[in-house]
């Protein structure tokens, strides 16, 4: 479709995750909509498939065989924006994710998240084994890291 993106934006385009994690994809709509669409295309069957429909008063019907603790829908902070949430990723959850309204008989799709399970993220080598805190990052020179003075 040629105006998709006017209606739906979804963030983001492409999400690499670690099995056994969770992901979220959250979708915006440009005005408020009686519910949101979310399907899965799977490259492997070649298929939509029906994940989630949630309604503007936040009740959600699942498609057939979807779990209800791997995937939930929650809205944002405006009455236009949803967040897919998806937990205990498997190889099997690989596929781009689309989430959709209808209107006037047809459904509008958004641009799609593509997400990629994998056992092991490719990030380089650790070299510290300082924790991940959520400090600002100038508290970083007060760490007892040796050699690292000015």
């Amino acid at each position: 479709g040629f105006c998709t993106n006017l209606l739906l934006s979804q963030t983001p385009k492409h999400i690499l995750a670690q099995t056994n994690n969770k992901t979220e994809i959250l979708c915006d709509l440009e005005k408020e909509h009686a519910g949101v669409y979310w399907y899965r295309w799977s490259q492997e069957r070649q298929n939509f498939e029906f994940l989630i429909y949630s309604s503007l008063l936040g009740k959600s019907t699942y498609g057939t065989n979807i779990s209800q603790d791997k995937f939930s829908v929650h809205g944002a902070n405006s009455r236009t924006s949803y967040i897919l949430h998806i937990s205990d990723l498997r190889a099997s959850d690989n596929g781009t994710y689309y989430c959709s309204v209808s209107q006037s008989s047809q459904l509008l799709v958004s641009s799609g998240t593509r997400l990629d399970v994998v056992d092991d993220l490719p990030l380089p080598p650790k070299t510290t084994k300082a924790p991940l805190s959520r400090k600002p990052v100038w508290s970083v020179t007060k760490s007892k890291a040796p050699g690292k003075k000015g």
